[in-house]
Parts: structure tokens; sequence; C-alpha cells
């Protein structure tokens, strides 16, 4: 995920976007809306209390619990280890691999790589110097370094792993034509808006379960002096997760898919109705953080670190964005359970939205090493370490709920393992890089576009099928 992840993107053909969804529509709406009361009700639970005892807990960390893998021993072996993570995140990783060194006698070097991250190890390939793994932040982009014969098929012990920790649906997630190449180490929950517990009550409003209310927040916010939103403009993936989390509640599962895919036009009336509900927001300029120009100057790290800096008056009073907030939460003096709270992203249609991301790690090069590594990312064992730093979910099911830091990040860890199989996964991962992942260009830059203009809705679905019917090659 990224931006966290600075990143998402796709992959080349149509044909892999297709293959990313599982089920029957029936199956999938009812875990849809399972997972959004699940996830609704642990974050009530949470919100309200102060995260309770819990916050402040000790969690779990993978030197404390027994090993729950074998890894060999490779006593000089050297690996290099790729992501689009940067920050906290990156250093939350390391430990991961500190951890990996200790037990394997391995070396291991992080090498932070740039969007879109199919052209970054594109370039890093084609000189010979390929990392290790790569951890890759859109399904697409597994699949575009299969058809590129770049990535190595997970071998038996991992696979073993994937078997005894993963549902179907995160495995097949990680596998191209029935060959598993990936193993999902890291999940998102892309559905959530992060607020400041103390803006909220100066200004006497409460966590708004609708867009209507939420909109009446805003007004009630932006009255009280504070800037309701803080949006990540600077970073074109943010705007996507807006889109998506509007179209999916307000369009339906069924719509999303199909859009996902490329089977309707993005100058279908539904996308029209998910922009013009999206402008009711952005075309507020009141109500974002630094007005529109602020806004779209603002890159994703300091959109939430603004919202919780100043006390009771910061910049703004509340931002979109996934579970991985808390670890930029984290940056400030703010206590994720107590001065930072959280709600699910508010019902545009009948149901709320219930979006989620990943990255899946995979191998580039032939080695042991690289084997092992996918070994462990797919075993409790490593996913329980940074689980316990916060702002981090695994979707595999074997790790202790027991690891994550506080109430809130155990209520989004157990409604995504309670939702199963089945998820809408981010949209713009789905399709090609060109459109869905390409800083500057594409569904990026379109709607960086329309964050600028909210007004232009048939301007900005006219750029977007255009550079869609482009990507896909249509």
């Amino acid at each position: 995920m990224r931006g966290q992840h600075g990143r998402y993107g796709s992959s080349q053909a149509r044909s892999l976007a297709g293959s990313r969804t599982r089920g029957p529509a029936g199956t999938r709406a009812r875990a849809w809306t399972a997972l959004a009361a699940a996830g609704a009700l642990a974050l009530t639970a949470c919100g309200g209390g102060g995260g309770g005892g819990s916050a402040g807990s000790t969690p779990s960390t993978g030197g404390e619990q027994a090993p729950t893998v074998a890894l060999p021993k490779l006593p000089g072996e050297k690996l290099e280890v790729s992501a689009v993570w940067t920050g906290p995140e990156q250093a939350n990783f390391t430990k991961v691999l500190k951890e990996f060194e200790k037990r394997t006698g391995a070396t291991v070097t992080f090498v932070p790589a740039q969007d879109p991250i199919v052209t970054f190890l594109g370039t890093k390939i084609a000189g010979g110097q390929p990392p290790d793994v790569a951890l890759l932040p859109q399904v697409g982009a597994l699949t575009a370094a299969v058809r590129n014969k770049w990535a190595q098929p997970v071998g038996p012990e991992a696979r073993a792993q994937l078997d005894a920790n993963y549902s179907p649906g995160w495995r097949q997630l990680g596998a191209v034509d029935g060959t598993q190449y990936g193993v999902y180490y890291k999940a998102a929950n892309k559905s959530l808006v992060w607020y400041n517990a103390k803006a909220f009550e100066a200004a006497g409003v409460k966590p708004p379960k609708t867009w209507k209310e939420l909109l009446a927040a805003a007004d009630t916010l932006s009255a009280s002096g504070t800037a309701p939103v803080s949006v990540a403009g600077a970073d074109g993936w943010t705007l996507t997760d807006w889109f998506e989390n509007v179209y999916l509640s307000q369009a339906g599962p069924q719509k999303y898919d199909q859009l996902a895919k490329h089977q309707i036009k993005w100058t279908d009336d539904s996308v029209k109705q998910a922009l013009t509900t999206l402008g009711e927001l952005f075309g507020r300029k009141d109500f974002l953080a630094g007005g529109t120009a602020g806004a779209l100057a603002t890159e994703f790290p300091k959109s939430v670190t603004q919202v919780f800096t100043g006390g009771d008056r910061p910049a703004a009073a509340m931002v979109f964005e996934g579970d991985f907030v808390a670890v930029n939460i984290g940056q400030t003096e703010a206590k994720v359970g107590k001065d930072a709270l959280v709600f699910p992203f508010p019902a545009v249609g009948a149901k709320a939205p219930v979006v989620s991301g990943g990255d899946v790690a995979v191998a580039l090069k032939p080695s042991k090493g690289a084997q092992a590594l996918l070994t462990f990312l797919a075993s409790a064992d490593a996913a329980r370490i940074q689980a316990g730093e916060g702002g981090f979910v695994s979707p595999n099911k074997a790790v202790d709920f027991a690891a994550y830091p506080n109430d809130i990040q155990r209520g989004i860890a157990k409604a995504l393992i309670a939702a199963g199989d089945d998820f809408r996964f981010d949209m713009s991962d789905q399709a090609p890089a060109a459109f869905g992942g390409t800083p500057g260009a594409g569904e990026w830059k379109a709607l960086q576009d329309f964050l600028a203009n909210p007004s232009d809705v048939a301007g900005t679905q006219a750029r977007l099928e255009a550079d869609a019917a482009k990507a896909y090659g249509e």
C-alpha cells in the first residue's frame, strides 16, 4: 500500500484486472457488508473510550515468542530488498529484516524504490542489479513482473506457510496463471477517517456515519475556525482512494468490479455521480486545509501530521486514509486511541465502503536467501514484529491479535481477518500502471486536475476515459 504508500500502480494487461475478483457476486456482497459492519463495530468500540487500557500495552514481538518457522542458516549471504516505503514505515520493516538477519546470519540491505515500481525494477534489472526481493504495492505489478520473466515462483517452504496462514483469497492474489509467485505481507483497510479528538470536541462534532453527515460536520468545523479535512493532493494515489470509496458505496460492488476491469467506461453516469459527490467536498475551499492550493501542495505525511499537531486548533480536524496513517501519527505527540481516533468512511449509498490494498513480496533472484525471506514474510513471526509497531495490518490469520499495540489496530486487524476471502481490492491497483499508478499521469493526474477544478466533471471523465482506453490498449 502506498506511502505509506507513495505507491500503487498496476499492471499491463486488461486481463489481469479481471483476474482479481473472486467468488459469486452475492457472496462478495455479503462479505463486503460483513466487513463494513465489523469494521464499524470495532472502530466505534475503540473510538469513544480512549483506547481503553490497552492503548499503552506492550505488544508481542518476534524476540519474545518461540519461532513458528524454521529458517536456513545463511552465513555470509547478502540480500537486497526493495519497496516504496520511506520514513517510519521503512524503519519498522527494517526491524523485521534485522530479525531475519539474526536467525539466518545473512546480511540484508533495504533499497528504497520509486514509483512506478515496475519502471524502477526494470531499470535495476536492465543494469544487472535487481534486488533479491521486492515488495510490490499493486496487484498488477506482480503480473507485470511475471510477464517480464523477472519473478521466481514461491518455493515449497514459503508455500507451506501460505497454506497454513492465509485464506485462499490472499493466496490467489499472489498467484499468476495458477502459479504462486507472491506473498502478501501487508494489507490495508483504506476506508478510514482519522480525526483529532480535541478538535471534534471543541466544535461539538461527532463522527459522521453518512456522506450527508460528513458535509454537515465539515460545515460546523469550518464555522468553528478549523479546516475540516486535510487532503494530500500532491500525491495522486490518495485521490484515487477518495474516488474509490465514494464510488464503491454509491455505485455498488458490481459497478466497481466492472469499472476496475474497464468493462464500463469512465464516461459512465455512475462515474459522473461519484465525481459530483466528491466535488461537494473538494469544491468547498473552506473545507480543505490551506484551501485548494494548499491541498494540491500537501504530500501524504504532512496531511496526517498537520491534523495531529496544534492541540484543539490543528491545521485540519480529520484526514482520510488507511490504517497505515497510525505510522505517521506516531511522528507527532498525539496518541492513537486518545488524541487520534478513527471512524469508517461514511456511507454515500446504502452501505459504507471497504476498500483494501496490500504489498506482495516476490523473489527476483533464484537464490536460497530470497526464498528464505519469502518464507519468513509468510510466517506469523515476521508479521507480529511489525504489527507491534503500529500502522500495520497483516492478512496472516496466524498472527495473534495481542501483537497489535492498541484496540484500534486490533479492531482493524480483526475486521480484515473476519472478511475471509472476499474484499474489494484498490481499483487503481488493478489498472495498468500507466493509468492507475504513475505520478503525473493517468488517473492520478486527472484527479489532481479535478481537485483543482471540481466543477469540471465532464472534462475529468473524458480525460479519465481517454487515458484508460490508451493504457488498456483499446
